[in-house]
């Protein structure tokens, strides 16, 4: 992504009114974020979800300018910056319709992993529920899985540290901007991650630890993940949030079973009493039901004998080389409105050389 690239992204940061899901609509039906920019008034207004009050609302050249005093604070700190129609943005959170425009990261962050699990639980973890975690870390090791949590006390500290204990690839997601830590005690740990793995946040530089950011960054945690386990957790707290969040993006949630007694289990049971989340008593049963224990069947290509137009066969082009692709991806990347896009993948469809997928996805056929 160029730095003017960048400015444009974050500019829609500073635009009030405007939320994630209409973001992306409006940039896909402009045929790309820098039309978007460019438009006039009346253009923003033909624009479906760009009422007359929201129009009046956008400050783009405002926005702008605040956007470019971040410019130099990312690139002095070394930040990565992921925009959600690079194929560097987590794949898995891509499917998730209120994914942020922007990620920013740091650290050696890979979002491709065959598999990646959320480990998340109380903040007053127990010796039983940090057993339970090594157990499932030792497991993950043998398989080289990612593991993301929240850098918070008690379980997901835990978590952190043991990845890096056996050298696995450990994500933490924050509820504040990337220039600082909290909890400021776990400095240490999270400056390990980063050379295999590291933080990811969709807050700005500046933002401090509301308490108010930590749930809306779960759906962070949830999103980038095949499986969500929770591990230990009271009747209410942050990791029922994620799990449930979980639940929405149709992912596996996990939960251990816990003492009917104990404040710290009532979560996880309550969570499979409510039938949110699988009962699993090991790592063992997680790759039992998550079905990794069994090797994936070779992928079998079947050539094409296809005459397809210009427009068609470059659809075609970009999903052989990016693979799945949301429509609004695919509307950014040839710069042409939705519209026009849905009207060429509806004739490659009738033609069976495209498969459509939940969330206005797709994929080549064959």
């Amino acid at each position: 992504m160029t730095k003017e690239e960048l400015k444009l992204f974050l500019g829609f940061q500073f635009m009030k009114g405007i939320g994630i899901k209409t973001a992306k609509s409006l940039i896909a039906q402009s045929g790309g974020i820098e039309n978007f920019y460019s438009l006039s008034k009346v253009q923003l207004k033909n624009l479906e979800g760009a009422s007359d009050k929201l129009v009046q609302k956008i400050k783009r050249k405002e926005a702008l300018k605040e956007a470019e005093e971040y410019l130099d604070f990312l690139t002095r700190e070394d930040l990565s910056v992921f925009n959600y129609l690079s194929p560097l943005y987590p794949r898995r959170l891509k499917h998730c319709a209120d994914a942020p425009l922007l990620l920013f990261g740091k650290g050696n962050l890979d979002f491709d992993y065959p598999k990646t699990v959320a480990i998340v639980g109380t903040r007053n973890a127990t010796p039983y529920g940090k057993m339970l975690v090594e157990e499932l870390i030792q497991k993950f090791a043998e398989h080289k899985l990612q593991v993301v949590s929240g850098l918070a006390y008690g379980i997901d500290i835990h978590a952190h540290k043991l990845c890096v204990n056996y050298g696995l690839s450990t994500v933490g997601v924050l509820g504040h901007g990337l220039d600082r830590i909290y909890p400021a005690i776990h400095k240490n740990t999270a400056q390990q991650m980063m050379a295999k793995g590291g933080l990811l946040t969709e807050f700005l530089p500046g933002t401090k630890p509301d308490r108010e950011n930590f749930p809306t960054r779960n759906r962070i945690v949830a999103g980038m993940c095949d499986a969500t386990i929770v591990v230990e957790s009271g009747e209410k707290g942050g990791s029922l949030i994620t799990a449930y969040l979980a639940n929405d993006y149709n992912r596996d949630v996990f939960a251990f079973p816990g003492d009917v007694n104990k404040p710290y289990s009532k979560g996880c049971n309550k969570l499979i009493r409510l039938q949110r989340a699988h009962l699993i008593s090991s790592s063992e049963d997680l790759f039992y039901l998550m079905n990794w224990e069994k090797s994936a069947p070779e992928a079998v290509q079947i050539p094409l004998f296809l005459e397809l137009n210009a427009e068609e066969q470059n659809i075609v082009d970009l999903l052989r080389d990016k693979n799945e692709q949301s429509i609004d991806e695919l509307a950014y990347h040839l710069k042409q409105p939705v519209s026009q896009v849905s009207t060429t993948l509806l004739n490659l469809e009738f033609q069976g050389c495209v498969k459509s997928l939940p969330g206005k996805r797709y994929l080549l056929a064959v």
